[in-house]
């Protein structure tokens, strides 16, 4: 008795698990997207701005935009890295918001969590259309007791890689100011 006493002791506690919070995160932008209220045109900023909040609860946008630079993320300075994540955001945002916001109640579906180490964790998911099956996952980290989303695959296709690419192609031309100005 003794020694599983031990041993439970001894397994590392989290806030919640990584599957049961990106399922929650989810189901809350899902919960904005299907809410009847939020369904005319005239209700369009309100919901941006609900999931503008949910983005900021489930996203760590610090470790985001310091791995999408990677490298380059030292090359500025902390007001220039503020000014970066703050600017990401408003790109991101641009990108993907009127995807999120033309889902059609497509299935979601939460199939399995992968410890990549103590503090990180992938999350698979799906979206079943009509069409298709498109996997997504989501990487996360710990960080003070909450698991948040550091990057998304979608279709084997990496957001922190994507962007990287593009964002090192032109700080190998141009300063970090030059960088932000764009």
């Amino acid at each position: 008795f003794s020694i599983w006493m031990l041993f439970l002791h001894s397994l590392p506690v989290y806030a919640s698990a990584p599957l049961d919070t990106v399922r929650t995160n989810v189901n809350k932008v899902l919960e904005v997207l299907r809410d009847p209220k939020l369904k005319p045109d005239s209700a369009r900023e309100i919901k941006k701005e609900n999931l503008r909040v949910i983005y900021a609860q489930m996203f760590d946008e610090v470790e985001l935009s310091r791995r999408t630079l990677g490298g380059n993320w030292n090359k500025l300075n902390p007001a220039q890295q503020q000014e970066f994540i703050h600017l990401y955001r408003q790109v991101l945002e641009k990108a993907y918001m009127d995807k999120i916001l033309s889902y059609t109640n497509e299935k979601i579906v939460f199939s399995k969590e992968s410890m990549l180490s103590n503090s990180q964790s992938e999350v698979q998911t799906k979206v079943i259309t009509s069409s298709k099956e498109i996997p997504i996952f989501y990487k996360v980290i710990l960080k003070e007791g909450t698991w948040k989303v550091y990057d998304v695959v979608v279709e084997n296709v990496s957001l922190v890689q994507n962007y990287r690419s593009q964002f090192n192609s032109i700080l190998a031309k141009n300063t970090p100011d030059q960088l932000l100005e764009i």
